[in-house]
């Protein structure tokens, strides 16, 4: 053998052993795989059991034995928790009727007594395990992994406290000096429950270091409103970081999300209601899924399902606080839950409510919302409050409509001198055309786009009262002239059907239908005073034509508080066009300009018209040296 055989063999040699070596299993993997072990013969001594019940006739004494064996070999320490009493234990309150099972210890059943639903039933958030289930997974330190609901709590007799408050206490006890309870405290006059989980002398029962549980919370959402559409829209899973930033996962399609930093709490969240977890000192991670049911006939719209992180102190000297809500999703009752406390401590639930982007939530959280609310302390009909609302609004904006129309006015009465700058330029040498028209708008001081920033201006607005109002708890079954319900669409016998018609539905939106005919007739007035006869202009006037008939298409689903809203709107403007149009005279006002011509100096370009006549006149040099070149060539 010679050398270069030795050292190859000592090589592969060295190889085996420290492939051995590097690729062995850790401490944890073994543990697991004994786990898998333990799991697959407990499964295989259930088996066997259960084979030998049916060939072997065996006593009800041996049953229980066998039974007794195999529960202790799967649940170890808390083969004692592994049956219990069902008895569900029901506290109501002035605000809540809530069920408890002692199976996982968890609410099992929430009611909000003073709602209903459309069809007038009680307005109930979940019932039973298949609706709402909550569990906490623990590994043992005999190397057991099992779930909180799974396991039977033992309740305790239910206390009061110096406020007033129910408390009720359910356990979960291995030994007697040893036990975690579940505690619930329930306020009289509260939507939220304070829920602490506190462990006593439990540290031997986990393995060392554990601070954190894993726990899933998997919910369903019932349809509750009569707009099935509607309520989807607006039903998803919203969870907040610690720093206040809000997120939610897609409602119009399944979604899953991950939250790497540390969240304050998560909200099941319907149209109008929410069951919310929250903890006082943030989960840490969470893994969060939405599922839309596609089946229309289904009593379901939803199903959202959380995998998170829990602090936990086996000790007990650190008990978990967390708080559940059981709320409607109204603005001033999710504020009212910061009061008193600091800033850093505000739970914040008010960002549920979906009042849009930055600048639009300001105009509804300080102007839209408060005025409504002062409305609402004076008045019971959300009709007439959305009328007055309404009747505010164009007031407030009325210098900048009565801007946008005199800057409209003034372009149409100047438009016989456009057309004849037109006829004098040919349409091939268009940058001179506009530059003759943009010389006549400076010399008689009128702004081509002196009508459009009024119109930006009042979109803030605009979009607040869009956002709001079909989210506004308030205007939920309040009726007004032939609507029920002004929160979702409104139907009339002879606007019904069964059979669903493309893009339309089963009903028409009678305040859809009204408003869509407004529009439509605002439109033809509108545009009737607007000068212009070439194809542009009337490829222009169908575009106009056909998007109020598009809104319609759009808003027949939509709240009917909404297109009322907007009807109303539309029927304002209509009028103070015509106000606008009896004292403001066209003769006179081309006078004025002619006059102005005449008399004063021209406007000052704005710096977007000096940039435009440069690019202008850049083009045109462009032009003409293109055109020099062509000759010479």
């Amino acid at each position: 053998m010679n050398k270069q055989t030795v050292i190859g063999i000592i090589l592969i040699v060295a190889i085996f052993i420290g492939f051995q070596y590097f690729n062995k299993p850790s401490k944890e993997q073994i543990a697991e795989r004994q786990r898998i072990n333990d799991s697959i013969k407990n499964a295989q001594t259930e088996q066997q059991l259960a084979i030998q019940q049916q060939v072997t006739p065996t006593s009800d004494t041996t049953r229980i034995v066998a039974s007794d064996s195999l529960r202790e070999a799967h649940f170890g320490i808390f083969a004692k928790a592994a049956k219990g009493d069902t008895a569900q234990i029901t506290i109501e309150t002035e605000l809540l009727k809530l069920r408890f099972s002692p199976k996982g210890g968890f609410v099992s059943y929430a009611e909000l007594k003073n709602y209903k639903t459309y069809d007038k039933k009680p307005l109930v958030l979940f019932e039973g395990e298949s609706e709402n289930s909550f569990g906490i997974t623990m590994q043992t330190s005999d190397n057991r992994v099992l779930t909180t609901n799974e396991v039977y709590f033992v309740p305790q007799p239910i206390t009061k406290d110096g406020n007033g408050n129910t408390i009720l206490t359910l356990r979960l006890q291995p030994e007697t000096d040893s036990y975690i309870d579940f505690i619930y405290k329930i306020p009289q006059n509260s939507y939220c429950v304070d829920f602490d989980i506190a462990a006593h002398n439990m540290q031997s029962y986990f393995p060392p270091m554990t601070n954190r549980l894993d726990f899933t919370w998997n919910t369903k959402i019932r349809q509750q409103e009569l707009g099935r559409k509607t309520e989807n829209r607006y039903a998803t899973l919203n969870y907040m970081y610690t720093d206040n930033d809000i997120e939610r996962l897609k409602e119009g399609k399944n979604d899953a999300k991950s939250a790497s930093t540390p969240t304050k709490w998560f909200a099941a969240k319907d149209h109008f209601f929410s069951t919310i977890l929250m903890s006082k000192t943030g989960f840490a991670t969470a893994n969060l899924s939405s599922e839309i049911y596609s089946d229309e006939n289904s009593k379901y719209l939803k199903n959202y399902t959380v995998h998170s992180v829990i602090d936990f102190d086996a000790t007990g000297n650190k008990p978990t606080n967390l708080q559940l809500y059981f709320v409607p999703n109204q603005y001033k009752v999710l504020a009212g839950f910061n009061d008193g406390l600091d800033k850093a401590q505000r739970p914040n639930l008010q960002e549920l409510i979906p009042l849009g982007w930055t600048l639009f939530r300001w105009v509804n959280k300080y102007a839209i919302i408060p005025l409504f609310n002062l409305l609402g302390s004076f008045m019971s009909s959300w009709g007439l409050i959305i009328l007055i609302v309404t009747v505010i609004i164009k007031i407030v904006l009325l210098p900048l409509t009565f801007k946008s129309y005199m800057s409209s006015a003034k372009m149409r009465v100047l438009k016989p001198q456009v057309d004849a700058i037109n006829e004098r330029i040919p349409a091939d040498k268009m940058m001179e055309r506009q530059q003759a028209q943009m010389s006549l708008y400076r010399s008689v001081g009128v702004s081509p786009m002196g009508g459009c920033l009024p119109m930006i201006l009042q979109m803030p607005i605009l979009v607040a009262v869009f956002m709001y109002l079909p989210s506004a708890f308030e205007l939920r079954q309040q009726s007004f002239l032939w609507a029920t319900d002004l929160s979702t669409f409104d139907t009339l016998p002879f606007l019904t059907w069964n059979t669903a018609i493309p893009f339309i539905g089963k009903h028409i939106s009678l305040f859809c239908l009204l408003m869509t005919i407004t529009n439509v007739i605002y439109t033809k007035v509108n545009m009737a005073a607007t000068a212009g006869s070439n194809q542009q202009m009337a490829m222009m006037k169908w575009m106009m034509y056909l998007m109020p008939l598009m809104f319609f298409f759009i808003f027949n689903e939509y709240a009917s508080g909404l297109t009322y809203y907007y009807f109303v709107s539309l029927l304002l403007t209509v009028l103070q066009t015509y106000l606008f149009r009896l004292f403001v005279n066209d003769q006179k006002l081309l006078q004025q300009l002619e006059l102005a011509k005449q008399t004063k100096k021209p406007a000052k370009k704005s710096g977007f018209m000096a940039r435009l006549e440069e690019a202008q006149k850049m083009q045109q040099k462009r032009l003409r040296e293109q055109q020099n070149a062509r000759r010479k060539r």
